[in-house]
């Protein structure tokens, strides 16, 4: 059962970066937190050693931070709905949002800025710990909310427990939302049943399923949504107009695969912008979310050098 947050602590806002609501295409709403990425030297960790010799790098990642990052750089207006610590990381990450020309409405989360620790092996594969902080039992602001999300065409929304409030918020203000959901082993979580049902874009990754049957479980419990999925080394799928198909890997020569932090992310910011904003043909936006999920993928500290549309041009081309 999903839990109740009726009696949830809701902090002050920490910044509201203010502009014009009809200057912004695209709302993010999660969380957003630091990573700490640990690169291994070898393909596992075996912990047989009290000791090993890493590269250890701070980031600015998790879900909503990388989605948000990754639609700015593509050239879409974007504003950040999340929570952070009253701390340094919190600080941190506001400073960086803005820099990355995100429009900001934080709200502060009592028990600190988010965490994550990545064990990244060679390959770019990761072994995710994270600390979502109090996202189960925060209650945001929905005035302060509804007044950020009014005008935007998209609201693209993630899994925090206190984001499903903010669904009937979308439908209200006949808001398109998209919905994304990571690490599934299954369609029957009610923890996600809300999530799935608003939505008109579904993404999801097919690392524990196969994809062709979650895609096609999906569509079921909502049949008017489009459903992409992150196949990884395999590629990509699409249902749309009641069809499943697959495309292959992209591939940038010279540029082989170090950190899949974000990844699906970055296919997720790529197809909405292509097809949302931009008015391309599902196919095609799926290109678009598969060379800015790859980009991503070829490089550590990525949030300060997502893909951008001048990028991915040459790309899109070949």
């Amino acid at each position: 059962m999903v839990p109740d947050t009726r009696d949830a602590t809701r902090g002050p806002r920490l910044r509201w970066a203010r502009m014009a609501a009809s200057h912004r295409e695209v709302v993010v709403i999660g969380n957003v937190g630091v990573d700490t990425n640990v690169y291994l030297p070898t393909d596992r960790f075996t912990g047989a050693l009290e000791s090993t010799f890493t590269e250890d790098l701070d980031t600015i990642g998790q879900a909503g931070g990388y989605s948000s990052l990754a639609l700015a750089a593509l050239g879409s207006r974007t504003g950040f709905i999340g929570y952070v610590g009253d701390d340094p990381l919190g600080r941190w990450i506001d400073e960086e949002l803005a820099a990355g020309g995100v429009d900001r409405l934080l709200f502060t989360d009592p028990a600190g800025t988010s965490r994550s620790v990545n064990l990244m092996a060679r390959d770019g594969t990761r072994k995710n710990f994270y600390d979502g902080k109090s996202h189960m039992t925060l209650a945001p602001d929905l005035a302060a909310c509804r007044a950020f999300l009014a005008g935007v065409k998209l609201a693209h929304v993630h899994l925090p427990n206190w984001a499903r409030r903010l669904l009937p918020v979308a439908r209200e203000l006949g808001v398109r939302v998209s919905g994304d959901l990571p690490d599934m082993s299954g369609v029957d979580d009610p923890y996600r049943a809300d999530f799935i049902a608003a939505a008109e874009f579904l993404f999801c990754s097919a690392v524990n399923l196969e994809p062709a049957a979650l895609a096609e479980a999906l569509h079921a419990r909502n049949p008017r949504a489009t459903v992409v999925v992150g196949m990884g080394a395999r590629g990509a799928g699409l249902l749309h107009g009641g069809r499943f198909r697959t495309f292959p890997p992209a591939d940038l020569p010279g540029r082989p695969v170090v950190d899949t932090n974000g990844a699906g992310d970055c296919l997720a910011a790529g197809f909405l912008t292509a097809h949302v904003l931009l008015g391309k043909e599902p196919e095609e936006a799926v290109r678009w979310g598969q060379l800015a999920a790859r980009w991503a993928c070829t490089m550590r500290r990525k949030w300060r050098a997502l893909a951008t549309r001048d990028d991915l041009a040459p790309l899109l081309a070949r």
